[in-house]
């Protein structure tokens, strides 16, 4: 799988996702601006000693993503603007698992060109906004791996 990072803000989370993804033998895609410099402490910090490990791929916009990436790509959108959990959504193997910032999420545009590819991690409350970006990362992670080893 591969895990996509729209603009991400935090260099720790980041840091952590990058970890997140050695462990689970998947690629990393940053897609600029990012809200921090690679080399900053804070992310090899949260990263560790796995950070060198990490398949990293720095993408300049989401044009460039889109342009450097396989055309027949399935992309997942996780949000928690959307009804679908994830669930209800089968993954593969070969998903790229797409991230909206900290702040922010994802655009507006994604949620009326992406409609279909939308999926959320259900939460009690209507008082909730979300999950930490890297926890996010971490639970749909987990859950596509557990749909993908055990079916």
């Amino acid at each position: 799988m591969n895990i996509v990072l729209f603009q991400p803000l935090i260099p720790q989370n980041t840091g952590t996702i990058g970890r997140l993804t050695v462990c689970t033998d998947n690629d990393l895609h940053l897609i600029k601006p990012l809200g921090f410099e690679l080399d900053e402490k804070k992310i090899k910090k949260a990263g560790m000693d796995y950070w060198p490990h990490v398949k990293l791929h720095i993408h300049e916009s989401w044009e460039d993503f889109l342009n450097n990436t396989p055309e027949d790509k399935t992309m997942v959108f996780c949000t928690t603007k959307c009804k679908k959990t994830i669930y209800e959504h089968t993954f593969t193997e070969d998903d790229y698992l797409i991230f909206g910032n900290e702040s922010h999420g994802l655009p507006p545009e994604f949620y009326e060109n992406f409609q279909d590819s939308l999926c959320t991690i259900p939460m009690r409350g209507d008082h909730l906004r979300s999950h930490n970006l890297a926890n996010s990362v971490s639970i749909v992670t987990y859950e596509a791996i557990r749909q993908i080893s055990y079916t």
